[in-house]
């Protein structure tokens, strides 16, 4: 049976806002978005890199 206040119960995620009042987080809740960061840079980096290299290609295209 669950209880009224059942602490594994998953909480919805929040997105991050720029600029938001973070005093209100847990350190939990800190940590778990300093991880969803970290993976949103890695995967805005690698579609940097895919633009970059398709330009790198279109540039050598159009430069023969």
């Amino acid at each position: 049976m669950v209880g009224l206040f059942d602490d594994e119960a998953p909480r919805p995620v929040t997105p991050h806002v720029l600029g938001q009042d973070l005093s209100t987080l847990s350190l939990n809740e800190l940590t778990e978005r300093i991880a969803l960061l970290r993976a949103e840079i890695e995967r805005l980096m690698a579609a940097q890199t895919a633009k970059e290299a398709s330009r790198a290609q279109a540039d050598a295209v159009f430069r023969s």
